[in-house]
């Protein structure tokens, strides 16, 4: 299959907007990129795409898409002043959707979790990345992963599966995290890592949540087990997680909002990806912005990704955040663009994709648009014209 009349946006290092250019397909892979006038001998199936933009298909890097429930009374309580730490601790927060999703069971999580992949994968999204978390029992992470698998078996999409039991401590376990940690968390990861269900490990590094030390436990664990690490980090407050991150050599830290010159440099040493998630931000109404320039200065790849969770982010539109980190956080259309394609695949640990180059995977978003600036400008719109999944068009 060769793709006509497009203007690519390759996101290689350095590379610029290909215009009047085409593509060649050949099974799942990109086999030739380059100018109309180079396709001649070329054989196979010409569409022509009317000019239209072609990106790599995006990447969701951070998301919590499996859960039941929703939270909107919650929505509700911080409008009327409650904080994030004080919901949390009321028995809101995670643990309120800790009890809808141990009563769901696999099917019912799977039917509640389609519309919301849907709605991703109608904005472009060829790859995503979802956590475990809600679970906190053994049974209930291992019920949360297998569905996670189960949503990539039900849609022509990539799941990234992420093991992230120390993400709050259970009522149960209510002033014990450490006995936590020992008797569900590291069991879990274990009997996960044993069903092939976990792609890599995760962590709420915060003081409502679990400490450096608990998390450095769990990560020695995973990377026993031969499994990158990933962090929530420096979101609410500097407790030093993005250092953590780095020295455990994590493929991200997430959220970064408090995020020192100490913690930047570290991840700069590491090659550890910042991941932006501006829904989040947004939602609480949170007034410390995540210090961009500083991660500019680092040479920190910043990724962006949605969050989708049903307390802090309740958000699915990829192209949202875009405009968010934008808008909110100042990062450029061009920084928004690699931070949901190339930096995204980078902080799943994923060299396949992220750009539109030679031997790479064709997971393709094809837009309404004739620059990649449109992609981060409108607000709500959904520009797909069409997207490709593993060489193929998804009807």
């Amino acid at each position: 299959m060769i793709l006509t009349n497009v203007t690519i946006a390759p996101m290689g290092s350095g590379a610029g907007l290909l215009e009047d250019a085409a593509l060649r397909l050949e099974g799942d892979r990109i086999a030739w990129v380059g100018p109309v006038s180079g396709l001649d001998g070329q054989g196979g199936e010409h569409i022509d795409l009317g000019g239209r933009l072609v990106t790599p298909g995006l990447v969701d890097c951070h998301t919590h898409l499996v859960h039941a429930g929703d939270r909107a009374r919650e929505f509700e309580m911080r409008l009327l002043g409650a904080s994030y730490e004080e919901v949390a601790r009321a028995g809101g927060g995670i643990v309120s959707t800790v009890r809808a999703t141990r009563a769901a069971s696999e099917a019912e999580l799977l039917a509640a979790a389609l519309p919301r992949l849907d709605r991703m994968l109608a904005e472009g999204v060829t790859t995503v990345e979802v956590k475990s978390g809600y679970g906190l029992t053994v049974a209930d992470e291992l019920k949360m992963l297998r569905v996670a698998r189960a949503l990539q078996d039900a849609r022509p999409v990539q799941v990234h599966a992420t093991f992230l039991a120390a993400h709050a401590v259970p009522p149960e376990y209510l002033g014990r995290a450490d006995a936590y940690v020992d008797e569900v968390c590291i069991p879990a990861l274990h009997a996960a890592h044993a069903e092939g269900l976990v792609d890599s490990v995760d962590g709420f590094c915060e003081g409502i949540a679990f400490s450096p030390d608990q998390i450095a436990r769990v990560f020695a664990v995973a990377r026993s087990l031969g499994l990158p690490v990933r962090l929530h980090a420096e979101q609410l407050s500097n407790l030093g997680g993005a250092a953590l991150a780095a020295r455990h050599a994590a493929l991200s830290a997430d959220h970064l909002e408090y995020l020192d010159n100490a913690g930047a440099a570290a991840m700069a040493a590491a090659a550890t990806v910042a991941v932006i998630l501006p829904g989040a931000f947004y939602t609480l109404r949170e007034t410390r912005l995540p210090p961009i320039a500083l991660m500019r200065q680092h040479g920190l790849r910043m990724a962006v990704a949605t969050d989708c969770n049903p307390g802090t982010a309740p958000m699915t539109s990829l192209t949202l955040a875009m405009n968010m980190a934008c808008t909110l956080f100042r990062m450029t259309p061009d920084e928004a663009l690699a931070g949901v394609t190339l930096h995204a695949a980078a902080a799943l640990g994923l060299s396949d994709r992220g750009r539109i180059a030679p031997g790479l995977r064709a997971d393709l978003a094809i837009w309404d648009a004739r620059h990649p600036a449109e992609l981060s400008y409108r607000i709500g719109a959904t520009q797909l014209h069409a997207r490709i999944y593993g060489g193929r068009f998804d009807a």
